[in-house]
C-alpha cells in the first residue's frame, strides 16, 4: 500500500484492549516530548497508561483506538469535565494520533466515534482543550462541529515558552434553553 493510497483509507475504530496500552502509551509519550498537545513534560510509564485504562473501563468511559493495517495509529476517550456534580452532563476528550498518520482523518474518525458515545451515556456537552498553536487539531474540531468558546492566554509553560489553550466544544445531544 502507498503512502497515497494509505492516507485515503479509513481506519477501524474499536474499544481499546489490555493489548493496545503499549500502543497508547508509545503514542502518549511521542506526543509529550514533541508537540504542545498535551502539557506535560515527562513521558507516562506504561502503570499509569494502564491505570488510566481500568479506570476508565471502571467508570464505562469509552478508550478508543484506531487501527490501520493491525497497528494502532491513534486514541481517544473522554472523561467528565470538572469534578463538581452539575458539570456531569459535560466532558472533555483526548485524541492523539501517531506522528506518521496525523492529518489524514484518523483523529476526526476517533472524536466522531466518541460523539454518539457520549450521547448515549447521557452527556450533553462534549469540550475539547486544544493548544492555540496546533491549528490541525482546531480546524480538525471546527470540521465535526465544534465552535470556539475561549481563549486562554500563557496558562501553560512547555519548551521554554509560554502556551495558549483554546477551548472549544460541540453539543453532542440538542442545546435547550
Amino acid at each position: 500500500m502507498t503512502d497515497e493510497t494509505s492516507a485515503r483509507c479509513a481506519p477501524t475504530i474499536r474499544d481499546a484492549t489490555e493489548n493496545d496500552i503499549q500502543a497508547i502509551l508509545e503514542i502518549y509519550n511521542e506526543v509529550i516530548a514533541n508537540t504542545t498537545a498535551v502539557y506535560r513534560e515527562l513521558p507516562a510509564s506504561f502503570a499509569d497508561r494502564e491505570t488510566w485504562w481500568r479506570e476508565r473501563r471502571r467508570q464505562s468511559l469509552p478508550v478508543l483506538v484506531a487501527v490501520d493495517a493491525g497497528e494502532v495509529v491513534g486514541f481517544a476517550s473522554f472523561g467528565e469535565f470538572r469534578a463538581w456534580p452539575c458539570y456531569r452532563h459535560t466532558v472533555e476528550h483526548s485524541v492523539h494520533v501517531r506522528a506518521d498518520r496525523r492529518g489524514r482523518g484518523v483523529g476526526s474518525a476517533l472524536v466522531g466515534a466518541l460523539l454518539p458515545i457520549a450521547a448515549s451515556l447521557g452527556k450533553h456537552v462534549m469540550i475539547a482543550a486544544v493548544d492555540a498553536a496546533n491549528v490541525g487539531s482546531i480546524s480538525m474540531h471546527e470540521k465535526l462541529g465544534f465552535q470556539q468558546v475561549a481563549h486562554l492566554r500563557e496558562v501553560g509553560r512547555k519548551f521554554d515558552r509560554w502556551l495558549d489553550l483554546v477551548f472549544l466544544q460541540r453539543a453532542v445531544s440538542p442545546l435547550r434553553d
